[in-house]
């Protein structure tokens, strides 16, 4: 069950983006499975994929075709990931992007290809093939929140975020839309999310902005500290707005940009650990007073990561030692024992290393029954500080992932 996820919102359509869905039946019949996303010519766009070095064929094959072209469409598949399929996945991949391309009179280097799903078992490509006319039928600028239930695999709820940004003249939408829920550790961005503009964006700022955003934002959830080999996060800009160009990295349209991309990454970043996989809470942990950015990361993912620290979140047990002992096994150079403290919520459980005197069981017990907590350790070392969204380890995580393919 989903932890305080809010209701998808209507999603702004953005001048220039297209979307269609339809059921192919990939994996499971009667269900939305097949998207494609259509960019208006001139459409510049930025990509981060994963890290993973087993990724998947269409993750190969849409970087190929980015750095050969803007992109005109992009294809997305649920129910099968395309990933450790050797040369056949790669055929696959490139038959679909083949098919639309001729669908839409576009050259195959401007169609991205996207598959989520099970890993390891070539999907059926002629199913893909016959869903493409369907869902080019079904092309609308108000397509987003079909789209958002296409793309949907563990999912139990579409996830979308959206923006209206004015700024003098110039009046701009950012709108996007993401899956995940478990295989959730992005080394670059969920598992898969699709943002578009129509302000007019130069290519570098839109990297340099794409980067930046998922930086703060995917790069910083966790559910069960896998990270898929289908990770990627898109970024479109249609430049269909007018007065909103974007040529330099400053101004206050380009500030206003910025934000706004960085709220919807961020909603929809966080969306994704709302509906972790058998989540009954959602943790905000915060490592404060670091020598670096990096170690306060590195300790936050150690606590996020910990099945022990995880699991006493689930039952509510204030078992405080587990979080003291995932501290304590973090791999960063230096850690004074003696200043580190930490809070549950507005509760100070640890002070100086140890058990605060003031703190009592009830106290711990009461803030660890909320369905949001947030947990914040001082290390007491320095001024740097990070951020990190998880969720706690249910009974239904195990059921979900041990029934997947079933």
């Amino acid at each position: 069950m989903a932890v305080n996820l809010p209701p998808l919102p209507e999603l702004h359509p953005v001048a220039g983006i297209r979307l269609g869905t339809t059921a192919a039946g990939i994996r499971k019949k009667d269900r939305r499975d097949l998207v494609l996303i259509e960019c208006a010519p001139g459409t510049t766009a930025a990509a981060v994929f994963t890290r993973n070095r087993f990724c998947a064929a269409p993750v190969t094959v849409a970087r190929a075709h980015l750095a050969e072209s803007a992109p005109r469409a992009l294809l997305i598949n649920t129910g099968f990931a395309n990933a450790g399929t050797g040369a056949p996945g790669h055929d696959d991949a490139l038959a679909c992007c083949a098919a639309a391309a001729k669908r839409l009179g576009c050259r195959i280097e401007e169609v991205l290809p996207f598959s989520t799903g099970v890993i390891g078992e070539r999907f059926p490509a002629e199913r893909i093939l016959a869903g493409i006319p369907a869902c080019i039928g079904a092309l609308s600028p108000a397509g987003w929140a079909d789209a958002a239930h296409g793309i949907m695999t563990t999912d139990t709820a579409a996830k979308g975020g959206t923006r209206v940004v004015e700024v003098g003249a110039a009046r701009f939408a950012v709108t996007g839309i993401a899956k995940g829920s478990g295989m959730i550790r992005p080394d670059m961005a969920t598992m898969l999310a699709f943002i578009a503009t129509d302000a007019g964006v130069a290519p570098g700022i839109l990297e340099a902005a794409l980067r930046s955003a998922v930086e703060g934002s995917f790069n910083r959830i966790t559910v069960d500290g896998d990270t898929s080999t289908n990770d990627a996060c898109v970024l479109l800009a249609t430049g269909r707005a007018p007065g909103a160009s974007i040529e330099q990295a400053r101004g206050p349209v380009y500030e206003a940009f910025v934000r706004a991309l960085q709220e919807v990454c961020d909603e929809l970043a966080q969306a994704v650990v709302r509906d972790g996989e058998g989540a009954t809470k959602f943790l905000t942990i915060d490592v404060v007073g670091g020598s670096s950015t990096a170690d306060c990361l590195e300790v936050a993912y150690t606590i996020a990561h910990s099945p022990l620290v995880k699991t006493a979140f689930f039952a509510s047990d204030p078992n405080w030692g587990r979080i003291l002992a995932a501290i304590g096994r973090a791999r960063i150079a230096r850690l004074d024992v003696n200043a580190v403290a930490i809070h549950l919520n507005d509760v100070c459980i640890v002070r100086h290393g140890a058990r605060a005197p003031e703190y009592s069981e009830a106290q711990g017990q009461a803030a660890m029954r909320a369905a949001e907590i947030r947990l914040r350790v001082d290390l007491g070392l320095g001024g740097e500080q990070a951020r990190v969204w998880t969720t706690d380890l249910s009974h239904d995580y195990v059921r979900i992932n041990a029934e997947y393919r079933s």
